[in-house]
């Protein structure tokens, strides 16, 4: 609407002042009285003129204008607007027409320039506004705060801005014309170049990464880039890559990353988990390690009630309470139980929670759960080993003790000092209690040890003092402290221990006396060595002797000339023994220590002597064998002693023999009554038997039955006559494992008649299941024979009551088999009890005196012992004790 009233504003204008323009001319017309070709010409230049600055409208309203004053004022006739001349009628029409497309023409001539004069105002806006744009858009990219990089397809740099070039430590002229891979850390180069690849090949879209640049310092940044190809001039590809530093946030991720790992690392080193438990949606959080403490797989959805199922059945009740008060009453709670997981094993665990609201107002539950399974268990072993510590102190007599040097009381005393001390542990003991219990000549040492503790003069102790207790009594302690800084760094407390020595006391005292005599004794020995028959040698390499002691020659033990000799060129009983020589030989050549070798030699007067040596080898810092160190022992009166009692054994063997033999000439009666008991009845059942065969039809079951009865006749004659060779025979000694029993009743089936014909009533009473005795059976039947053989002749005489014999077996408290033969008879005189055991004592007319002594001499090779037991009433009681056999023991 504006324009058009400013349009319309100019046309009146433009029409005003042309027709002011063409009254002036018509008047300058009308006065030069110009012919009306001239005037026509002058109106023409008029309105071209008029239609240059003004509109077409304007100029065709001054034509018509122009050619109403021609045809009125100038064309014939005059002022008259009609026109009679056909010629001039022709000038107006091409007046009209020529006004008419001048106008117009004019009027697109000004238009179109009009038109470029806004055409080439609009560009030289366009241009300054580009210009301005492009300014903008540059100051952009130059101090974008991110890195801006434009790459050819060989990864050449276009252009780079000044902020990502700086940021990198470069100008922008030192990057132009490089490598955009240069910038990268060598390891990121080929990622780098795949993904600028990847963009030239998907040109259009965009693509991200992170990598590591170097910049010119060496510092590695982490940027972002965002890159995207585009054809460029010359339809050439290139790529536009935005790069944002990330180096803060990437370390912060990391950082985060480390936190988190190392909250994990800690939370399994702890064996602690981490949980969440939000009340309004009832959503459950568990750490990593709380998974693995309950031992459940982390898909797993966590809740309470699953806490409680993994519970033991004896704690699944309190963590139910728990859990309910901690939904009725949210506040912080702490709380001990334990797992029982699938494979049986029991866990300890201690949960805390704390109520906490959330962002967005909810209230939740954060919490830790720790294993302290390892710590209930150290618990246990602590209180163990208190328990071990306090029995220890208690029974090594140890107490420990924290001592307030300053406050002069004790900060802690174990139940061991009271004890030492005579303290009551539930009464608050004073300084001047503990003085009384010191002896009065020790109490000055240990103040002058508190003095010193206190000072920081000295900071370990070790002393002894006495105790006076009130019972009278005194005890020795030997102490041992040190002294503890406090955190101020004064010292604070001294601890240590009080051990009773009392008894260390007195056996030092002991060990003392004992020493002195020991001196004294060794001073005795020293002097009895010099005369002794043991003495040193020593041997080279080569096995020859090298040293001999002194007191060998002296005392004439050994032949002269033995040094540089072998051992076996000095025996005599090489050629006895060779077995043995060839068996030392082989232990010296292969540097073998060896012992109690025994051979014989001759000494210096040429008489045979035995010897027995033993010897190691020894070498020197090197290793290497320089020979033998030994000791050698002239044992010639024990080799002789052994041969004696060898002879002294087959003596008394013999003579046990001649008293088996005597003793079965004893019994021949006893003897042929029980063999022919047996065989009277083996003719009997023999003839019986012959009977029921002879009968017309033989009857084979009475006969059958006979045979039977026959050959347990045989059996039990043949069971006496063994028992009577075995008696009589004469043979080496044979230590069995025997049951006393077995051979008491032995011995009855031989005695049997005997005690039949002296009318003696024989009574056993015989434990069962006796544990078995290393013996000979012969020889300790033998013993029993002769005891019970005693007993029936010590009751001929007896008249007036009963012949009793009784055998008794038993087991003592000592690890011994014991038997007793007791007999009713006329009993042992008193003053013959000390000797009825020694040899050819009797108090027979026709005896010698053996019987009894070999019996003892018997017992006592079986390792036992007899003896005459001491009774009220007659008769007389043996008894002898034989130890068990050592694999019953074991």
């Amino acid at each position: 609407m504006y324009n058009q009233i400013n349009n319309f504003k100019r046309s009146a204008t433009q029409f005003t002042f042309g027709s002011i323009t063409l009254a002036v001319v018509t008047l300058a017309s009308l006065y030069l009285q110009t012919h009306f070709a001239a005037t026509a010409f002058g109106y023409l230049l008029v309105i071209l003129l008029f239609s240059l600055i003004g509109s077409f409208l304007a100029s065709s309203a001054l034509s018509v204008l122009a050619i109403a004053a021609l045809a009125y004022y100038f064309a014939p006739p005059a002022f008259s607007p009609r026109i009679d001349d056909p010629q001039v009628l022709l000038v107006v029409v091409a007046f009209f027409t020529v006004s008419i497309v001048g106008t117009h023409l004019i009027g697109k001539i000004r238009q179109e320039r009009e038109a470029a004069h806004e055409t080439a105002a609009e560009l030289q806006r366009s241009t300054a506004d580009l210009k301005d744009r492009e300014k903008r858009w540059r100051a952009i990219f130059e101090h974008n705060p991110a890195m801006y990089v434009m790459v050819d397809e060989a990864g050449t740099i276009l252009n780079v801005n000044t902020f990502g070039a700086t940021h990198l430590g470069y100008a922008r002229s030192e990057l132009i014309g490089q490598s955009v891979l240069r910038l990268f850390l060598e390891e990121d180069r080929e990622f780098a170049r795949t993904c600028i690849r990847r963009c030239l090949e998907d040109i259009g879209q965009s693509q991200t990464w992170d990598a590591q640049k170097v910049r010119k310092d060496g510092a590695v940044l982490w940027v972002r880039e965002n890159a995207k190809a585009m054809l460029w001039a010359d339809d050439k590809s290139v790529v536009l890559i935005s790069c944002e530093d990330i180096t803060e946030k990437r370390q912060t991720e990391l950082a985060l990353q480390r936190s988190e790992a190392h909250l994990a690392q800690a939370q399994e080193l702890s064996h602690t988990g981490s949980f969440g438990w939000n009340f309004a949606t009832g959503e459950v959080f568990w750490s990593k390690e709380l998974f693995r403490i309950f031992q459940l797989d982390p898909k797993t959805i966590p809740s309470p009630q699953l806490v409680v199922e993994r519970t033991h059945p004896e704690d699944r009740a309190s963590v139910q309470q728990t859990i309910d008060r901690a939904m009725q009453n949210p506040q912080e709670f702490e709380h001990e139980y334990r797992l029982l997981l699938p494979d049986g094993s029991v866990k300890h665990i201690r949960a805390r929670a704390r109520a906490t609201t959330t962002a967005s107002g909810e209230l939740e539950f954060v919490g830790a759960a720790t294993d302290i399974t390892v710590t209930k268990q150290v618990e246990q072993q602590l209180r163990r080993s208190e328990a071990y510590l306090a029995e220890a102190q208690h029974l090594s007599h140890t107490g420990s003790w924290s001592w307030d040097v300053h406050g002069l009381d004790f900060v802690y005393r174990s139940a061991e000092v009271n004890r030492l001390f005579g303290f009551d542990p539930q009464e608050t003991v004073s300084i001047e209690t503990i003085r009384s219990r010191i002896h009065p000549d020790d109490l000055p040492r240990l103040q002058e040890v508190q003095r010193l503790a206190r000072d920081g003069k000295q900071d370990r102790f070790e002393y002894d003092f006495r105790i006076l207790l009130p019972d009278g009594s005194m005890r020795h302690i030997h102490s041992v402290a040190h002294v503890v800084v406090g955190s101020d760094g004064n010292i604070a407390e001294l601890i240590g221990t009080h051990m009773d020595v009392t008894e260390q006391y007195a056996a030092r005292e002991r060990l003392e006396s004992t020493l002195a005599a020991l001196r004294e004794s060794e001073q005795r020995f020293r002097d009895y060595a010099e005369t002794a028959s043991d003495w040193l040698w020593e041997t080279g390499p080569d096995h020859k002797v090298t040293h001999l002691s002194e007191h060998t020659s002296a005392a004439g033990i050994l032949a002269t000339g033995l040094l540089g000799l072998p051992r076996w060129d000095i025996a005599c009983d090489l050629e006895d023994e060779p077995e043995k020589w060839r068996q030392h030989r082989a232990r010296l050549e292969a540097h073998l220590p060896f012992r109690d070798l025994v051979y014989r030699t001759v000494n210096r007067m040429g008489c045979p002597i035995y010897v027995r040596t033993s010897g190691k080898p020894f070498f020197d810092v090197s290793g290497n064998f320089l020979g033998y160190r030994g000791v050698s022992t002239d044992i010639t009166a024990i080799i002789r002693a052994d041969q004696a009692e060898q002879e002294l054994r087959k003596a008394q063997a013999e003579l046990a023999h001649v008293t088996r033999v005597t003793t079965l000439g004893e019994l021949t009666t006893s003897i042929a009554h029980e063999i022919n008991q047996p065989l009277a009845a083996i003719i009997s059942n023999a003839d019986a038997c012959l009977g029921w065969m002879g009968r017309k039809t033989p009857d084979l079951s009475a006969a059958r039955s006979s045979v039977e009865w026959i050959i347990e006749d045989a059996i039990r004659a043949s069971e006496v006559i063994r028992r009577v060779r075995a008696l009589a025979k004469k043979g080496e000694i044979e230590m069995l494992p025997l049951d006393i029993n077995d051979v008491v009743k032995d011995v009855i089936a031989l005695v049997n008649r005997e005690l039949v014909s002296h009318q003696v009533t024989l009574k056993t009473e015989l434990t069962a299941a006796l544990p078995a005795v290393l013996g000979d059976r012969i020889q300790l039947q033998q013993v029993i024979i002769n005891l019970v053989m005693n007993g029936i002749e010590a009751m001929d005489a007896v008249t007036d009551r009963t012949r009793e014999l009784l055998i008794q077996s038993s087991r003592d408290d000592t690890e011994h088999v014991r038997l007793v033969v007791t007999d009713s008879g006329v009993g042992i005189a008193e003053n013959d009890v000390d000797r009825v055991l020694d040899p050819f004592f009797t108090t027979k007319s026709s005896g010698l005196g053996m019987g009894l002594s070999i019996c003892r001499s018997i017992v006592e090779a079986h390792g036992g012992r007899l003896s005459i037991v001491h009774r009220q009433g007659p008769g007389a009681s043996f008894r002898f004790d034989l130890p068990l056999h050592k694999e019953v023991v074991s």
